[in-house]
């Protein structure tokens, strides 16, 4: 984008680019008679100095048992001391934690010991990768490998063995204050692009677990192959997080204020003695399918298809901190399928990314968040919610001459044979500075076969961090799309500020009428957008642990053609309070004002019924419940009643766990709405189920059946899993897709047999 273009989109703009580009306990139960060794810098404090950990070399790596008696482990210095963040922040764990770190030319190793003096109450969690581990006791570390206090990689485990990994960009942040979840109880999905946790990222990597009458014990093998580094810094950023959960408490041996959590970077340790090897490394996953499918919408098939095919992916590291990674033929058909959504609105809904391949360094390519996602990889490979066959492609992405660098091309056919085929590409450079602070561009190109298609996006964008508290962040944008003239461009200015007892952000967004970054996510434009958040912490000294009351306003005022100036599309007043106990279990009591201007009619989706055009404003009341969701039986609900559009609307949300151990999960979840509209009554049902047994937290049987009569449709999914490492393994996987209705009968069966498995070529 040239300056000339930069000014162009008025003064704003301009102000906001400058501003940006400016401010760039016994050791173990075989070692328990041995004598305490000398900690190594204890814990940091919130003003203090952060403690550093030592690693220590070994010449005989440990066994990854979950049992830490190796003579290895007594020769590293422990990590004792850890200061609780949650519930009385700054004051000692309430039980003792030690951790040590080895490491020789292939892998670092851990050992925690997390003694308890209630062992009976540990809280296992389920036997599944990637559990939410907020609902469990675990172990959680994370590794500034950069020393940028910005990105890092994420270990942990649970008491039942689970792997549990993630990568964060831009220290966690980028998913916004009003960005939505989901029903999913496991949680394992991220918030588009914008999300500053990857979780559904897999490395390779190993941990063991065991218990006994003082507690759970853990081992850790993180290979050096699976992390990035470079070599401007011989110290890494680092810190762990333990949960206990009965007593709802986060304990931390660096400590990180009540306000912030892991993934402030700034407030971590550093590790210091780690000689990573400076080597290049090489793996391949490839991976063969048997699959037996038929589409009955389609008349042409009077039977089932049968496939066999062959590809995989490549994993070479370039440098110590740029990997290129390699995709052909590429398929996802091990990859779970999405939670179906109620969607009475007039704009589209986010559903996340989950496939392997693009959800490495994914935080690189990271512009914008909330309203406007810039690049969303989502849209790659998949058209109308149906996949599109990706032919190849590669990625390059890490860290270079200070720089964090992504670059991505990607190439897809079509679904039909005359169906144009596309190529995506994506460049992302930005720089890292003191303060949190950060500059960078983006550009994203989409083009077709066919002379003359296209789509492009061009971004830069900043942040600075004032204090610990206050982060200022903006981008500008602006995309190019044949026969789109003018009206094409978008910015964002937002401070956002979090303190002990406070909590608030403003947001002031244009989004042009014309703006159109097909490989992105903005799910409406031709708006001018405002936000105020504000909320305090207050503690009380019994009862609740929390109480959070808070107001925010929203609106999206119109800047369309056609359309009266300031024309409020949606706007709404938002005042509320959290009621926390001390397990965790809350109430929430909120009222909301809303407006929604329609400047046009509006056919409510699965419906019928039409709204005409007018502005319609009313009250709305919420409640929502949950109970402590880490017990053997838990409940999460909300009720919303009141306005909505020229009527009125009551919509129910609930949703039942019932655990056994860490073996055995079932979920069901419903969402009702009963809508009264002068233009027509009508009534909405989403109802599902999730079923998950746990052989091992590597072999799994899951399902998940959902009925829809938006839609018109019930689901089901079936798939088992046999994990080898990085999300490999054996995967068998059934669907199924009936009418209710109008589309009575079966729609769509298949079934999948697939195996991949990750080959070290070298280095590994």
């Amino acid at each position: 984008m040239t300056l000339s273009s930069v000014r162009a989109c008025g003064p704003n703009l301009l102000a906001a680019v400058v501003f940006a580009a400016f401010f760039s306990v016994p050791l173990s139960r075989v070692a328990a008679q041995e004598a305490p060794v000398e900690g190594n810098g204890g814990p940091a404090t919130g003003s203090g100095t952060p403690g550093t950990a030592i690693a220590t070399p070994t010449d005989v790596p440990p066994i990854i048992d979950g049992i830490p008696d190796e003579q290895a482990w007594l020769a590293a210095a422990p990590l004792t001391d850890f200061t609780q963040r949650e519930p009385a922040d700054g004051e000692p764990a309430s039980e003792p934690t030690e951790l040590r770190i080895l490491f020789d030319q292939d892998a670092v190793y851990v050992a925690v010991w997390a003694y308890d003096s209630q062992p009976d109450a540990i809280v296992t969690g389920e036997s599944i990768r990637d559990y939410e581990v907020t609902d469990a006791d675990a172990v959680i570390m994370v590794f500034d490998t950069y020393n940028d206090q910005q990105n890092g990689f994420v270990f942990g485990t649970t008491p039942a063995g689970i792997e549990y990994d993630g990568q964060v960009a831009a220290q966690g942040s980028g998913g916004g204050f009003f960005l939505g979840g989901g029903f999913n109880n496991r949680q394992r999905f991220q918030a588009g692009a914008g999300g500053g946790f990857n979780k559904n990222w897999d490395g390779s990597w190993t941990v063991a677990t065991s218990r006994d009458g003082d507690g759970w014990y853990a081992e850790f093998r993180i290979p050096f192959s699976t992390l990035r580094y470079g070599s401007e810094t011989d110290t890494w950023g680092f810190n762990v997080s333990r949960r206990i959960r009965r007593l709802n408490e986060e304990d931390f041996w660096a400590a990180v204020p009540r306000e912030f959590g892991l993934y402030r970077l700034d407030f971590a340790g550093q590790l210091a003695g780690v000689v990573p090897p400076f080597r290049r490394a090489a793996t391949v996953t490839p991976y063969v399918l048997g699959a037996a499918e038929r589409d009955y919408t389609d008349e042409g098939q009077t039977s089932f298809g049968q496939q066999a095919d062959f590809g995989g992916e490549a994993k070479v590291q370039v440098t110590q901190g740029m990997t290129l990674d390699m995709t052909v033929n590429t398929d996802f058909a091990q990859v779970e399928v999405d939670d179906q959504q109620v969607n009475l609105t007039r704009f589209s809904l986010l559903f996340p990314e989950k496939r392997p391949f693009f959800l490495e360094n994914a935080g690189f390519f990271t512009v914008g968040a909330g309203g406007a996602d810039l690049f969303f990889s989502r849209r790659i490979g998949i058209s109308g919610g149906q996949p599109v066959p990706i032919k190849g492609g590669g990625r390059l992405s890490g860290r270079m001459a200070g720089l964090n660098v992504g670059l991505l091309h990607i190439r897809t056919g079509g679904v039909e044979a005359t169906d144009p085929e596309n190529a995506y590409s994506a460049a992302r450079i930005a720089k890292e500075l003191p303060n949190r602070a950060r500059v960078g561009a983006l550009f994203v190109n989409k083009g077709s076969n066919i002379g003359g298609d296209y789509n492009r996006t061009y971004a830069v964008d900043g942040r600075l961090g004032i204090g610990d508290q206050l982060t200022l962040t903006s981008f500008v944008a602006r995309t190019d799309t044949p026969e789109l003239e003018g009206a094409d461009q978008a910015w964002d200015v937002t401070a956002a500020w979090s303190s002990r007892s406070f909590r608030g952000n403003v947001t002031v967004r244009e989004i042009g009428e014309n703006f159109n970054p097909e490989v992105g996510f903005v799910p409406r434009n031709g708006h001018r957008y405002l936000q105020v958040f504000w909320l305090w912490n207050y503690r009380p000294e019994s009862i609740f642990r929390e109480i959070r009351p808070h107001v925010s306003y929203y609106t999206y005022r119109s800047v369309r053609r056609g359309v009266e100036s300031n024309f409020n599309e949606s706007s709404r007043w938002h005042v509320d309070s959290h009621w926390q106990w001390p397990s965790g279990m809350e109430f929430h009591s909120g009222a909301n004002y809303v407006t929604e201007g329609l400047y046009e009619s509006f056919a409510i989706p699965g419906t019928d019924v039409v709204v005409p055009t007018g502005v319609y404003s009313g009250w709305e009341s919420a409640v929502v419940f949950f109970t402590d969701q880490s017990r053997t039986l838990s409940l999460n609900t909300r009720w919303n009643w009141g306005n909505f559009l020229s009527g009125s609307k009551r919509t129910s949300n609930a949703d039942l766990t019932i655990r056994r151990g860490d073996r055995s999960s079932a979920t069901l979840r419903v969402v009702y709405n009963d809508v009264s509209l002068p233009q027509g009554d009508f009534t909405t049902t989403l109802a599902g189920i999730n079923l998950g047994y746990f052989f091992t937290p590597r072999i799994y049987l899951q399902s998940l059946v959902q009925y829809s009569d938006q839609i018109d449709t019930w689901s089901a999914n079936v798939r088992f899993g046999w994990l080898n490492t990085a999300g490999t393994g054996l995967f068998i996987v059934y669907n199924e897709v009936q009418g209710l209705e109008s589309l009575t009968g079966p729609l769509g069966r298949s079934l999948y047999l697939k195996f991949t498995r990750q080959v070290n070529m070298f280095g590994g």
